[in-house]
């Protein structure tokens, strides 16, 4: 397992992409960082933490997203991976809220943010950012979002916890190159944070109330609306209200 630590870093994600583009680079290759100057989110939202007491990483995966309508398996793999490698340390119980958010109760302990890179030679690069609030107490102004520490209160080690996640994750990618997808999907949807739970939604300046059904293939979220269709929403389309 190839890690690079780092002390400080703009982006990791940034660091591992110009790696790629200088030299060859290991399969599962993780780029670590106490601290991250410029993380971010889907859609160009800022990750900031507080330097040393949570887990900034990237690691690369290598050629497998073949299909385009396949493309969130990888996302689900990850979130999966993240769960699964929490509940060997924590007792409160760990939920995915579409489409890349971590939750522990009702608060956001982490996110993900996948770039792939198609290279002029068809290979598939995908750089996987992932950020969890470990050990880190203060979130004023930050009222959805908590910590491993904070939720369970005790400290935890983060090499620790960072070995177990690419474990699972080194496994979860081995089930998508083996077809057995259905296995990840599963796992996904019962982690899924408020499936077949009436929540309220906003989708511009309109609210709605829904159900969350499931996830497609291609990352949309299927919500049953109060007339009992089914509506679908792409990222960023609509917000859950919780």
């Amino acid at each position: 397992m190839n890690i690079i630590k780092l002390n400080a870093i703009n982006s990791t994600n940034d660091y591992l992409k110009g790696l790629l583009a200088e030299r060859y680079v290991e399969n599962f290759t993780a780029v670590v960082a106490e601290d991250q100057t410029q993380g971010r989110g889907q859609m160009g939202a800022k990750w900031n933490v507080e330097p040393g007491k949570n887990l900034t990483f990237s690691i690369l995966v290598k050629d497998l997203l073949l299909k385009i309508d396949e493309i969130f398996a990888l996302n689900a793999a990850v979130a999966v991976s993240i769960s699964e490698a929490l509940e060997s340390f924590a007792r409160t119980q760990t939920s995915i809220k579409w489409p890349n958010d971590i939750l522990a109760g009702n608060r956001k302990i982490g996110g993900i943010l996948i770039e792939n890179i198609i290279r002029n030679d068809g290979e598939i690069y995908s750089v996987i950012g992932i950020g969890l609030n470990i050990n880190q107490k203060d979130f004023s102004g930050l009222p959805k979002a908590s910590s491993l520490s904070v939720v369970e209160g005790r400290e935890f080690e983060k090499e620790v916890i960072m070995a177990a996640i690419m474990e699972k994750l080194r496994r979860n990618v081995s089930r998508i190159l083996n077809k057995d997808i259905a296995v990840i999907w599963s796992m996904y949807h019962d982690r899924l944070y408020k499936k077949d739970i009436p929540m309220p939604f906003e989708k511009g300046d309109k609210r709605f109330m829904g159900i969350i059904k499931g996830v497609s293939k291609d990352g949309n979220l299927s919500v049953r609306l109060e007339d009992d269709s089914i509506a679908s929403f792409g990222l960023k389309e609509v917000t859950m209200l919780y």
